[in-house]
């Protein structure tokens, strides 16, 4: 009697199944549903698919009317998608997040120029789909070998910019061969690895048990890429048998062995795989296997699985759900939510439906527990996965030694996957604690890490303000591995919002954060503009320490903004404190003003009339008498009287008269004395 092992990680994964449940859920809805080709690589569930309704177009022009198009989880070229706008056809997209963050990585990098490599089955739908979206030069390798020769045909691969991504189910040991060869004969590569996890680890799961058993069961599609793989993983450590059902097991095989292996590609459902189980307990007339493996493929196939539940009770310890089977479902407060204030009535009430994730079953006490917590976790995670712009994994490394069976663990080791900027999306939580360099943010199950930089603090303000307030946010990096971390910014989201609405004209209200010999850097909040030092004053100034100081609080006005380069440059000085305009309000041509000598250059003198404005005196206009140099008349630093002669604001010239005033002086003095004359003659007529 034979011993039978399965995998963990066998069956459907996340991509697929989504990619199931959404054309299940538009049947339920009575919709009429097209796939662009199968929609997954399994014959049997394609074709109960098939057999409720679901039509399948192997090319664009077979898509019927009035339906409902699904794309499936390999995702299409990008063309597909604007003939299906043209068309004006109804699409529901269910691009694996893995598969449309390469399609984001290729388009990215090819319009940055890059040459793109794909490490991948060239006529696989998912590297056909990823390919079309890449606007250049691209070329597809298989394995280690392939690359070899492709560097060898182009060597010029070697040292022009290339970024390089590998098919979601391309086989990990292949892939570290290959980036091997990258790491030592191309110095512009850019590498991505794009791997699923689930593929990762369903395949390590294959590699350890292929290790340990005499013979491994791989059940799958025949045109299934990662069953292929996994096929190909097992056979390299013992016999290994490929089957699509039941009706495919070998069974002299499976009697003659002792330990075997299950597993299963992505696009296996969990009845095939059930079936094959229990066809091997009768083959190896294992008694107790039957109930042992239906309690275990019970709580390994239900634990993780989402369901809908309708809310049947409420108490104040949690909700109870009916998700349509024979055990009650149990969703604890603590499942529910993250506040430590609310309470079940809070939340939901009976009649609610929620979609919940399976924890775990007991049959002892006939309960299931759910969660809806970690479900809205994980898909909110997927979200920041999706839109985060730098992607961190840890990893560890250790030290082979053969001769030490304690293997000494070595320092932790960081690679990381950075994507272009795209547009954020924009997530919102709540400040549950203040730590050491930072906050961190309640979302939707997510903890999220605010550092203090990030937090866009108000001056005074301290990060114990934020705690218990709501916050938006964007996320700048996910650290995976290790402990993990989702890191946001407060800042990054208030910067977008400040570049997308500044405009030239309006004012702010800064603190100056530092000065330079030609001007201020004032901050705005999100970010700093300068004003130079010629809009800090009318008045000229050698240093703008001169006018200002930092910390202080001033009003600016946006003078110029260069959003392509993110400079604002910005203005200080008043309006009202322009003597220009003080000029024409208050000083008329005619008017007489008392003004020191600034200049004595050799046609005429300049004088000071406001702060910030100067007038010219022409050599002529110096004296009544006639004047060789204006130094003979004035110096600079004299107190000069002049009246104000003409005035150009248009190409801004003052001119001034000392020689008016002068005249206007003796004028006067002449008729002074004219008056005494005439009231003699008077006294003398009197007389």
């Amino acid at each position: 009697m034979g011993t039978i092992h399965l995998a963990k990680t066998a069956g459907f994964c996340f991509g697929v199944n989504r990619a199931i449940e959404l054309v299940n859920s538009l049947l339920d809805e009575g919709k009429k549903v097209c796939t662009l080709g199968p929609i997954i690589h399994n014959a049997q569930v394609v074709g109960q698919l098939e057999r409720r309704g679901v039509v399948i177009a192997h090319q664009l022009s077979d898509i019927p009317k009035d339906t409902v198009l699904v794309i499936r989880s390999h995702g299409v070229p990008l063309y597909v998608y604007h003939e299906l706008e043209q068309r004006g056809i109804e699409i529901q997209d269910a691009t694996c997040p893995f598969v449309a963050k390469i399609h984001s990585i290729v388009t990215n990098a090819a319009e940055k120029g890059d040459i793109i490599l794909i490490a991948g089955d060239a006529e696989h739908p998912e590297v056909l789909g990823i390919k079309g979206h890449c606007n250049g030069t691209v070329y597809i390798f298989r394995d280690d070998a392939e690359l070899t020769d492709l560097l060898f045909t182009h060597p010029e691969l070697k040292t022009q910019c290339v970024s390089v991504v590998a098919q979601t189910t391309f086989n990990t040991e292949i892939w570290k061969k290959c980036l091997n060869i990258f790491h030592k004969d191309c110095t512009n590569a850019t590498l991505f690895d794009t791997i699923c996890n689930a593929t990762q680890s369903r395949q390590r799961e294959a590699a350890e048990l292929s290790e340990k058993c005499d013979l491994m069961i791989v059940i799958g599609g025949v045109n299934s890429s990662n069953t292929a793989k996994l096929f190909h993983i097992c056979s390299e450590k013992c016999k290994s048998i490929l089957i699509q059902t039941v009706d495919d097991l070998p069974e002299a095989d499976v009697r003659a062995a002792h330990n075997i292996g299950v597993t299963a590609g992505a696009s296996t459902p969990a009845d095939i795989i059930k079936e094959v189980l229990f066809k091997m307990s009768e083959i190896q007339n294992n008694e107790n296997f039957e109930a042992m493996l239906e309690e275990s493929f019970k709580n390994s196939n239900m634990q993780g699985k989402v369901v809908t539940g309708t809310v049947i009770s409420v108490d104040p310890t949690g909700a109870y759900v009916d998700v349509g089977r024979k055990q009650t479902g149990i969703v604890e407060l603590k499942e529910l939510t993250d506040d430590p204030n609310a309470t079940t009535a809070d939340l939901v009430k009976v009649g609610d439906e929620l979609e919940l994730i399976i924890l775990k079953v007991n049959d002892q006490d006939g309960y299931i527990y759910l969660s809806k917590k970690i479900l809205e976790s994980r898909r909110t995670m997927d979200k920041m996965l999706a839109a985060s712009p730098k992607i961190t994994t840890r990893r560890r490394r250790r030290e082979d030694d053969n001769d030490n069976a304690a293997e000494a663990e070595a320092p932790e080791t960081t690679t990381e996957e950075v994507v272009e900027e795209k547009e954020p999306v924009v997530f919102e939580g709540t400040v549950s604690q203040v730590i050491k360099g930072g906050v961190l943010v309640a979302c939707d199950g997510v903890t999220v890490f605010i550092p203090a930089s990030q937090c866009m603090l108000k001056p005074k303000e301290t990060l114990d303000t934020l705690l218990k307030k709501k916050v938006k946010f964007v996320i700048i990096e996910v650290i995976k591995g290790g402990k993990g971390r989702v890191i946001g910014s407060i800042k990054k989201l208030a910067e977008k919002e400040f570049w997308d609405s500044i405009e030239p004209g309006q004012t702010f209200t800064g603190v100056v954060k530092s000065l330079t010999s030609y001007g201020a850097f004032v901050n705005l909040g999100p970010v700093d503009g300068m004003v130079h030092k010629s809009e800090l004053s009318w008045e000229k100034i050698r240093d703008p320490k001169e006018v200002l100081s930092i910390g202080d609080v001033v009003d600016v006005t946006v003078k110029d903004v260069k959003k392509d380069k993110k400079t604002i440059s910005l203005g200080y000085r008043k309006a009202e404190d322009n003597p220009w305009e003080i000029l024409r309000s208050n000083y008329p041509i005619g008017t007489v003003i008392q003004a020191k000598v600034v200049g004595t250059p050799s046609f005429g003198a300049f004088v000071n009339i406001l702060p910030g404005l100067d007038g010219l005196i022409h050599i002529s206009q110096l004296s009544l008498d006639r004047v060789e140099k204006p130094t003979d008349v004035v110096k600079v630093g004299d107190m000069v009287t002049a009246a104000i002669t003409n005035i150009d604001f248009e190409n801004k010239h003052i001119s001034l008269s000392i020689k008016e005033v002068l005249k206007a002086q003796a004028a006067a003095a002449a008729e002074a004395e004219e008056v005494p004359a005439e009231t003699e003659e008077t006294e003398e007529t009197a007389e």
